[in-house]
């Protein structure tokens, strides 16, 4: 597996790549059905060679997750809006984890403010947010 600092390590496979004018967006199916949505450069996706098909790596550091307990009527423009269950709360390290549907882990940096906030505990369902932009993409050495 690969090493690496951030916290939040996403295996999939490539299920679509939109190409604009310098940016793209690559669309990252998870095991459990889940898709990541990466905004990176086109010249990234030609460097990386990026095809539909492939198995990639989507990484995200715990800072650039908002967990959202209750969205009161409201939409958000994060791409990447991921469900599941609070499994793990380390208030000392201001961290919490996340269970999907799938087995895998979103794991996230919350404050002591946010923890009594959004009344944070064990089993409890919320939604973790994070922008296309906040993604990054590795892919096999060829």
């Amino acid at each position: 597996m690969l090493k690496s600092s951030a916290r939040n390590q996403f295996v999939g496979v490539v299920s679509d790549i939109l190409i604009g004018a310098v940016n793209a967006e690559v669309h990252v199916k998870l095991k459990g059905g889940e898709t990541i949505v990466a905004a990176i450069t086109k010249e990234s996706v030609t460097s990386l060679a990026i095809e539909i098909g492939m198995e990639i790596i989507a990484l995200v550091k715990t800072s650039h997750i908002i967990l959202v307990t209750d969205f009161g009527g409201y939409r958000f423009s994060a791409r990447n809006q991921l469900q599941g269950d609070v499994v793990e709360m380390k208030r000392d390290e201001a961290e919490i984890k996340i269970e999907l549907t799938s087995g895998e882990q979103v794991v996230a940096s919350v404050s002591p403010t946010s923890f009594e906030t959004l009344k944070l505990c064990e089993g409890q369902r919320v939604t973790a947010l994070f922008k296309a932009g906040a993604v990054i993409l590795a892919v096999p050495h060829s």
